[in-house]
């Protein structure tokens, strides 16, 4: 009995090594990026579309590319050859609508005529709520494009990266104490108090209007972090999400990355416990 059990798993072991052949981990199946052309798919906003085209020749570097079209996309998703930089508008689960607009890189594939969601993706990033953007994606689009890339290398940098997320960079805060960090007052939630302002907002830590942020980011001020938060402009409560970044005005780098889902009790913008995290270990 023994010696015919032995037999037919020596029999059934070719088909199991062969079916474990046919498994293509996602780094494999992004090693070509740098040797493809990425799509960058204009939306047809004639104001973003420029501004997307102006900043992708002045900064994208890691990998040839061509601008196209919506139209182009759809006759071209299906193709492995090709990888695509694009606007997504992405709905969670239970929200009656798209509430935020995410900047995604995808390769294309034959499962892309069953939705977006099927294609692989390389990174998302939030860029704007999908209805009434507050234009601060324009200021800040040269700084999450230079991200973008940054990641990608990171996640082509081995076959553990390649399932890295952006949040991983919420680590990079504990080397800012030396930083300042300037916070638009309106990328604060409700919750935020008055006590808790006097609490965290000091020894580097700031809180500005939105023009004077938006204007450290334009003018690429050297050693200091500002805020950006996306969320819905009507968010669903307890579907809705909403993203926090800290991004380095001078370099572009992200220092800080979450996201929380909004409730009844936890509005969007930076929470009391992001300001903990964010201040813990100052000077």
């Amino acid at each position: 009995m023994k010696r015919i059990l032995l037999l037919m798993i020596m029999t059934a072991m070719p088909l199991i090594m062969s079916a474990q052949a046919q498994i293509v981990t996602k780094d494999a199946k992004i090693e070509d990026f740098q040797e493809k052309t990425t799509k960058i798919v204009l939306t047809g906003n004639e104001f973003f579309d420029s501004a997307l085209s102006e900043e992708i020749r002045t900064r994208w570097n890691i990998s040839p590319y061509e601008f196209c079209t919506l139209e182009d996309f759809n006759s071209l998703k299906g193709s492995s050859d090709y990888y695509f930089l694009m606007c997504v508008k992405s709905r969670f689960k239970k929200e009656p609508e798209p509430g935020i607009q995410m900047l995604t890189l995808i390769k294309g594939g034959e499962k892309a005529d069953k939705g977006l969601g099927k294609m692989l993706e390389l990174v998302s990033i939030p860029l704007c709520s999908a209805k009434y953007p507050s234009g601060r994606e324009m200021i800040f689009l040269p700084a999450l494009i230079d991200i973008m890339q940054e990641q990608v290398i990171h996640v082509l940098s081995s076959s553990i990266s390649a399932y890295s997320s952006l949040s991983e960079a919420s680590g990079n805060i504990f080397d800012a104490r030396d930083m300042s960090i300037v916070f638009s007052e309106d990328d604060l939630s409700d919750e935020v108090s008055e006590e808790m302002l006097s609490q965290y907002f000091h020894d580097g830590v700031f809180l500005s209007d939105e023009s004077g942020a938006d204007d450290i980011m334009l003018g690429n001020m050297e050693n200091t972090l500002v805020s950006y938060t996306v969320a819905p402009f009507e968010p669903t409560a307890g579907s809705s999400f909403c993203y926090k970044m800290l991004i380095d005005a001078g370099t572009h780098e992200l220092y800080y990355f979450k996201k929380h889902r909004i409730t009844k009790k936890a509005g969007a913008g930076f929470l009391p416990e992001d300001l903990m995290r964010i201040t813990a270990g100052r000077r």
